[in-house]
């Protein structure tokens, strides 16, 4: 049968459509939009009603797409901005009546292993998704998670805290996440880790366009893209010190993550550092693959 998947993240809403058969899933179609939810939460941890209108209308418009193109069944789950607001049940509530879906909300740990299942393939390896609002990273082998956590730093987050007008910003926000990612390595000490990393997320997408000089949507070639340590220090410098404008003017940065992308690099280069990974591989795929791999115990 036909089915969807719409996640709902902390920078965007995310749909896939898939065909599952016998225990094998085909993708479809995707689909994407920015909607910058995390931006809509305030000191109250409440996402304002702007803010999740707009989430609303996105996720409703692509339900009705997934079933014009045929979709019997069309499932609807939420990460780190929507775990996060105090107002969660309301905007449950108000997703149950407006677009017809039940909202899942994902833990910390759920998400991170998601994006494990949808991101990999096999053997023993790492995963780091780096969203809007959080930064989960994933060590396991097929189904046997090791270890799973969620770190409160993301691409937006971050940006709404320390901001970037040049180089000479980027180490107080690389230390910061250093310092989140520290804290929550301490949970886990004896940990082994593994010599291959995956990256899925925005910015990894970003950065491998960026690398090979493709548009932004253009998905053919960024899948299984090399990001070395070095060229990924070299791209956070180089971005630090240009204007909005002018990151505008790359074809392989997405228009809506011009302002975040470089808090997103600063990320990575924490996470790669404190884990000595020396480079990662971008995956086009992530916890909405993960979620149909999951859910409908089917095999990519």
């Amino acid at each position: 049968m036909k089915i969807a998947a719409i996640g709902i993240g902390s920078n965007s809403v995310r749909m896939l459509v898939a065909l599952v058969e016998d225990g094998r899933a085909i993708r479809v179609r995707r689909d994407r939009a920015g909607t910058r939810l995390f931006a809509g939460l305030d000191e109250n941890r409440n996402l304002s009603q702007q803010a999740m209108d707009a989430t609303i209308a996105v996720v409703r418009d692509m339900a009705v797409s997934a079933r014009e193109e045929g979709a019997q069944e069309v499932r609807l789950f939420a990460t780190s901005a929507t775990r996060d607001a105090a107002n969660r049940a309301e905007f449950a509530r108000l997703l149950q009546e407006r677009a017809g879906l039940e909202l899942e909300i994902c833990s910390g740990k759920e998400e991170a292993t998601l994006s494990f299942l949808g991101a990999t393939g096999g053997g023993f390896c790492g995963v780091v998704d780096i969203g809007g609002g959080s930064t989960e990273i994933v060590v396991g082998e097929e189904h046997s998670i090791r270890c799973a956590f969620s770190c409160q730093m993301g691409a937006v987050r971050l940006a709404s805290r320390l901001p970037i007008n040049s180089h000479s910003d980027l180490q107080a926000v690389i230390d910061l996440a250093d310092s989140i990612l520290e804290h929550k390595l301490h949970e886990h000490p004896t940990l082994t880790l593994p010599e291959r990393w995956t990256g899925t997320g925005g910015t990894f997408t970003t950065l491998g366009a960026m690398l090979l000089g493709v548009h932004w949507t253009d998905r053919t070639y960024m899948h299984g893209t090399v990001l070395p340590l070095e060229e990924i220090e070299r791209r956070a410098w180089q971005l630090a010190d240009m204007s909005l404008e002018e990151r505008r003017q790359i074809p392989g940065l997405q228009p809506n993550r011009v302002d975040i992308i470089v808090h997103g690099i600063c990320i990575l280069l924490a996470v790669m550092r404190r884990l000595n990974i020396r480079e990662i591989t971008v995956s086009e795929m992530g916890n909405l693959d993960g979620y149909i791999r999951d859910r409908y115990h089917a095999r990519w």
